[in-house]
């Protein structure tokens, strides 16, 4: 008697569905792990390099202060938990402010990075403009930027967007050249636009540059937003550190510049994971471009 064979499905087996998603968070691990110790190499490089610094150059410990200053002034001073209130507080506007700005940089970075791949002499006509641009110092741009966007959400968006924008255009654009040629033939033999091509094939190869491109631009967007905070607004730590400047408070100025320092690695070290979750689940891999 003839015995019939089980019929099979499309949908993948347990055990696949088991050793993928081992295989996806032995890779976040193991890129979570290097982070984090990245970040105490990173700390304990900077550390050592301040007091190596300060001692080369003579600095006078009345403006040049230690790590053991800081540390002083934000922990274990009488007037600590007052000082870390108020740095708390500038810190929450600033992380606000750079949201603005950073947010603008990606999406108009990608947006014109998708017109250059579907439109080409778009890029032949526009990109030397853009790099022309970037070589302007933002200091140089800000005056005019408040002017044409005002002092609002739009010169705040603006002005960290220049920031995040071009290193997003250009990893972008090199990334979306990248896609498969044979894939994106595949998609037009069988009736596809430009536009799909580049929704299915040259996006999702576009990843890894995309996320290099945000790495580098997060502390970009930190420096973009304390510049309008100072030139601006008259809040966040860019005006506290002007103005603790300005009052020769030099235990606060090298405090904001420490926790400003600290949270654009930690932000840098968040993007990096996230990086490695996204690319991992589609089965990329991490730190390309």
């Amino acid at each position: 008697m003839a015995t019939t064979a089980p019929a099979t499905t499309g949908s993948p087996s347990p055990v696949h569905e088991n050793r993928s998603g081992a295989s996806l968070a032995a890779a976040v691990g193991r890129r979570v792990g290097l982070s984090l110790l990245t970040l105490v190499v990173s700390t304990v490089v900077l550390v050592a390099a301040w007091y190596a610094l300060l001692r080369l150059f003579d600095v006078d410990a009345f403006v040049g202060k230690r790590p053991l200053d800081v540390y002083a002034y934000l922990v274990t001073a009488p007037e600590a938990p007052a000082h870390r209130d108020a740095i708390a507080a500038a810190l929450r506007i600033t992380l606000t402010d750079s949201v603005t700005g950073f947010a603008a940089g990606v999406v108009g970075g990608i947006v014109v990075a998708s017109l250059f791949t579907l439109v080409r002499p778009l890029e032949f006509a526009f990109m030397p403009l853009a790099m022309l641009l970037r070589s302007v110092p933002l200091v140089a741009m800000a005056p005019l930027i408040g002017i044409l966007f005002g002092r609002g959400l739009g010169g705040q968006a603006a002005i960290g967007g220049v920031v995040v924008f071009f290193p997003v255009l250009v990893n972008t654009t090199i990334g979306l050249r990248s896609a498969s040629p044979q894939a994106v033939d595949v998609i037009r033999v069988n009736g596809g636009t430009r536009w799909t091509a580049l929704r299915r094939v040259a996006i999702p190869s576009a990843l890894p540059n995309l996320f290099a491109a945000v790495r580098i631009s997060v502390p970009g967007a930190v420096i973009g937003a304390m510049l309008y905070e100072w030139l601006f607004s008259g809040t966040g730590m860019g005006a506290e550190i002007f103005r603790a400047n300005a009052q020769v408070q030099y235990n606060q100025v090298w405090a904001i510049v420490v926790v400003v320092t600290f949270t654009s690695i930690l932000l840098y070290t968040l993007v990096t994971v996230l990086e490695t979750v996204v690319l991992a689940a589609r089965g990329q891999q991490p730190g390309r471009g």
